[in-house]
């Protein structure tokens, strides 16, 4: 079967920002016969993620986490249908996903390294299995729960940066569910802006490109914030944990503005912004998702149903066609995506 695939063409370099020419279409060839445990599954869509630049490099920088290799064939988060099995735990028809999921239109894999879904669990909407009811939706529920410490009647701010991101947009709108009485996100444009209030429920909203975020900040946060939900760090990080309350929490998710930089994770903070920390005893730790497997299932249903009943409403950008992998990776490291960035590569 000859199919399509992006491999990894050449690397940015440690502090380059990444280039479409960085990927590369080709064709190879799938083999014919499946071996034992083995299926062929074609793929409906796929992810891209801000933690794939660091996959971009020779060394990571997470102990966790492979870098890709040059010539072979990309992969992240994917969700597709099984079109033939030699696996028990897989069938034919089957919609499988995995964290794994190669950059190809179709593949065969290891169906130990599948998981079966019902598409039930999202009405149907599979790329929300790569979203809202997926690892991005998890990273958020999980965050705000174990790093967060919301609690309904204590009159919590919650900040959120990278709102309008895939990861953010979601959390915001966990916290104001779990009992935060006020959520402002940080974003990039007054479309952004206009979707965090208008659609999901924001209390408001700070263009950082347009605005003076300090002042912004100190007008829609007059009790000061709370909880920090950190996606982008740097200067806007810097700006919010200068208004932190005594006790806060910051949740340490990604650092998008320092993933093009030679500079370890997490990157190092100012001396003013460590004092900050300290004096006002405000929790920042680190959050993976992969210390948390043993609740993953519940957080995943819960999910489910807040999707389904309209609690959450999930925004995606999606775009058309394997060919354009690179282009909207690159497009979503640039802030051009509103809510989770999607590839949707067949019907």
């Amino acid at each position: 079967m000859q199919v399509q695939r992006v491999v990894l063409n050449s690397r940015p370099g440690k502090n380059g920002a990444p280039v479409p020419e960085n990927f590369r279409l080709e064709e190879t060839t799938l083999a014919p016969e499946l071996k034992d445990g083995e299926v062929l599954v074609r793929t409906l869509y796929l992810s891209v993620d801000p933690y794939m630049r660091c996959r971009m490099n020779e060394d990571t920088g997470a102990e966790y986490l492979s870098p890709w290799q040059l010539s072979e064939s990309v992969d992240g988060g994917g969700v597709g249908v099984v079109e033939s099995s030699r696996c028990t735990t897989c069938a034919e028809g089957d919609v499988v996903t995995s964290f794994n999921w190669p950059w190809q239109t179709h593949a065969v894999m290891a169906g130990s390294g599948l998981q079966k879904v019902d598409p039930q669990l999202v009405d149907g909407h599979l790329s929300y299995l790569l979203g809202a009811v997926g690892m991005t939706g998890l990273t958020a529920l999980l965050g705000v729960r174990e790093k967060g410490h919301v609690t309904k009647g204590a009159n919590q701010t919650m900040v959120v940066s990278g709102a309008a991101g895939a990861c953010g947009s979601l959390a915001g709108q966990i916290g104001r569910l779990d009992g935060c009485v006020r959520v402002v996100g940080i974003c990039g444009s007054d479309e952004k802006c206009k979707a965090l209030v208008e659609d999901l429920g924001f209390s408001a909203a700070v263009n950082y490109r347009q605005e003076d975020v300090t002042a912004k900040l100190k007008e829609s946060c007059p009790d000061g914030i709370d909880v920090y939900f950190d996606n982008v760090g740097g200067a806007i990080s810097d700006t919010v944990i200068a208004q932190m309350n005594n006790g806060g929490h910051v949740i340490l998710c990604g650092q998008i503005s320092q993933y093009n930089k030679d500079v370890p994770y997490p990157p190092p903070l100012s001396d003013e912004t460590q004092e900050n920390l300290r004096s006002k005893n405000i929790t920042r730790e680190r959050f993976m998702v992969l210390n948390y497997m043993s609740k993953v299932d519940a957080a995943l249903f819960e999910l489910s149903q807040w999707v389904k009943s309209a609690q959450i409403k999930v925004l995606e950008t999606v775009v058309n066609g394997i060919e354009n992998m690179g282009v909207a990776f690159c497009s979503m490291m640039k802030g051009g995506n509103i809510g989770k960035q999607i590839i949707k590569i067949s019907a």
